[in-house]
């Protein structure tokens, strides 16, 4: 759906709330930290900024932000989890603005990471980067998953398949979908006003999932380490403009 100047104005306020919510969080990742206390000082800037969450009781979650470290890929529910040095950890944050919406991750390290850890989030960055490139008026919606799946490959990194991104708005999760590799059509095309969350999910292994018995938590089905990044990116004129990055 193509959204209109006041909607792309609530989004990119939502998109501001979500890039605070991740500078507050990353700022406080350290070893020693519980991932409950992280879900908390995210809460505590969506209260500041007048802003809902969108992950606390969506279909049940429970807690504003997802944390999911080293081999959890997405979807972990904050708790007693104690960060260690060397850990990485992922946090998927969102935010409401008068019913618009934000959703944007981040993957950091724990202290002192290993260079195969450092290269994991460093090249799934990337991929998203690339994907978001690929955001221009008229080009078509899967060459941002070609893109994505480009730099992974050239990697050697597994794409998670099962977990993809989507377009935003009024729900968070809106069709049509935008897998992280390409799926052997072109989509549609993109036009102005058009809002999608691209979030490339990258293993150091395969791209095999598993779905904890929480409900929630997925993590990699050979254990190897997860990255996530993810951003809001609304089509423009001029090009893509990335809502949840300052």
């Amino acid at each position: 759906m193509r959204r209109n100047a006041d909607e792309l104005n609530k989004m990119r306020r939502a998109g501001k709330v979500v890039a605070e919510m991740h500078d507050v969080t990353r700022a406080a990742i350290r070893p020693g930290i519980t991932t409950r206390e992280l879900d908390a000082l995210a809460a505590e800037v969506i209260k500041k900024r007048g802003a809902t969450s969108n992950f606390l009781n969506y279909h049940g979650f429970p807690a504003v932000i997802c944390t999911s470290p080293n081999s959890m890929i997405v979807h972990g529910i904050p708790g007693d989890v104690v960060l260690e040095e060397g850990d990485i950890i992922s946090i998927d944050c969102g935010a409401i603005i008068e019913g618009y919406h934000g959703d944007a991750a981040y993957t950091a390290g724990v202290g002192t990471i290993s260079k195969e850890a450092q290269r994991l989030l460093d090249v799934t960055e990337r991929s998203l980067w690339a994907g978001i490139d690929q955001m221009v008026k008229g080009n078509r919606l899967n060459e941002i998953g070609r893109a994505v799946e480009k730099v992974a490959l050239a990697a050697n990194l597994g794409v998670v398949r099962e977990y993809v991104g989507h377009a935003i708005g009024t729900a968070m999760h809106e069709s049509p979908q935008v897998p992280n590799y390409w799926p052997g059509t072109p989509g549609p095309t993109l036009k102005e006003g058009m809002v999608f969350a691209v979030e490339p999910m990258l293993n150091l292994g395969g791209e095999d999932t598993i779905l904890l018995s929480d409900g929630w938590s997925v993590v990699t089905a050979d254990g190897s380490l997860s990255a996530h990044f993810e951003h809001t990116i609304a089509i423009t004129d001029n090009g893509p403009e990335v809502f949840t990055a300052h």
